[in-house]
């Protein structure tokens, strides 16, 4: 009886050995099957037409916790199909997977498998294969599906609400555009703009602050951009066309924007010596050249002149209107001040103003009223005389 009772204690320790070494073969065999690395990607079915090349996004995790270094191939692939891996710019044939610090968690790798479709490939659905290994047997295997269709699974587009706009030179203009990509896979656009010498194109993603060169669209998504033209200071008056496109792999989107010009509407009025200050004597008319200069780039036609003089003062012009003037040219005018008959002696400001409904300029100019030298001339032969008078008297009375 305490035999068989020996006996049985060590048949349940070998067997629970035996167990135990069962598990652990087991449990790499386990790990083993489920592979240390995950290989994926958002869109493993998608249509397109012969002849194009498309790209699809990879995503690679770990499943163990541990860091791998992932061999990439293609294991199936229709006949004279080609496909390669790309990381950013360059061709690759691995990429390392790090341990993530949650082992749920996906490791984000800039990694995509690049497809090119001959152009007579006929109509139907292909299969393709690619591994991801990690070593040690450990390999996952992404299945993915080819549609190829001789119907055009969606035109993307580049387009602006208001793609015409209209402002005077010195205006930057700002357009609201939208990429829509319809293709099936995501699409990677260059940015471009033919503007005219000098001109100033920027393309703005909606949201952001940065200029960029180009973006990316999602899939079946759109991207808000804003492009702003800035034409530079000089430009003259007329209408110009900027083009701009979005070009990828799939895709040339052109956009066509237009801007009118209405040209610059500037005046000045000064001198011709630039002097803005003369003398005036009471009740006397002053004579003094106004040199007006249209510094815009857009003729100026029905010029006023006005003015605003102290009170009881008279200002006149030769000319108080100007038909027409010319961009960048000068006319010059008189103007005629007279101060008031009690006039006291000192300065006084006279304004002078030329405008039209679309430009306006003026000067403040320093009137010096200045005693008239016929009293002075008649104080002084008073004086004389005075003078004159009293040396006669002290000579004929002075000795009595």
């Amino acid at each position: 009886m305490r035999c068989r009772k020996i006996w049985s204690r060590k048949t349940g320790a070998a067997a629970a050995a035996a167990l135990a070494a069962v598990w652990m073969a087991a449990v790499p065999a386990a790990a083993a099957e489920k592979g240390g690395v995950d290989i994926s990607t958002a869109y493993p079915g998608i249509t397109v037409k012969a002849g194009e090349s498309v790209s699809f996004p990879l995503d690679f995790a770990s499943l163990d916790g541990e860091g791998h270094d992932v061999a990439l191939s293609v294991t199936e692939l229709p006949e004279d199909w080609s496909g390669y891996f790309r990381g950013k710019s360059s061709e690759i044939t691995k990429v390392h997977v790090n341990a993530p610090t949650d082992a749920a968690e996906a490791e984000d790798i800039d990694a995509e498998f690049s497809l090119s479709i001959p152009a007579e490939t006929g109509e139907g659905v292909y299969e393709l294969a690619l591994e991801a290994d990690a070593g040690a047997g450990q390999t996952d295997t992404l299945e993915l599906e080819v549609t190829v269709s001789a119907e055009e699974s969606g035109q993307s587009n580049f387009t602006s609400e208001y793609p015409e706009q209209q402002g005077a030179s010195g205006t930057a203009f700002s357009f609201d555009t939208t990429i829509v990509n319809n293709r099936g896979t995501n699409q990677s656009y260059s940015l471009a703009a033919e503007a005219p010498a000098g001109w100033q194109v920027t393309f703005t993603p909606s949201g952001e602050s940065a200029n960029v060169a180009n973006l990316s669209v999602d899939a079946g998504g759109s991207q808000g951009i804003t492009i702003g033209v800035t034409p530079p200071e000089d430009v003259e008056k007329g209408t110009y066309t900027i083009p701009c496109t979005a070009v990828s792999a799939n895709d040339t989107l052109t956009l066509e924007l237009s801007v009118d010009i209405t040209g610059t509407y500037e005046l000045q009025l000064s001198t011709p010596d630039g002097r803005l200050s003369f003398d005036a004597y009471e009740n006397k008319e002053s004579s003094v050249t106004l040199s007006i200069t249209n510094t815009g780039n857009v003729d100026l036609t029905n010029l006023n002149l006005t003015s605003s003089a102290p009170t009881d003062w008279e200002v006149r012009f030769d000319e108080s209107t100007i038909d027409a003037l010319e961009a960048g040219a000068t006319k010059e005018i008189t103007a005629y001040v007279k101060p008031c008959e009690d006039a006291i002696t000192g300065d006084y400001v006279t304004s002078i103003t030329v405008s039209n409904s679309e430009a306006k300029a003026g000067a403040d100019f320093r009137v010096s009223v200045k005693t008239s030298t016929t009293w002075g001339i008649a104080a002084i032969a008073v004086i004389v005389v005075l003078v004159c008078g009293l040396g006669f008297i002290f000579k004929k009375y002075g000795r009595r």
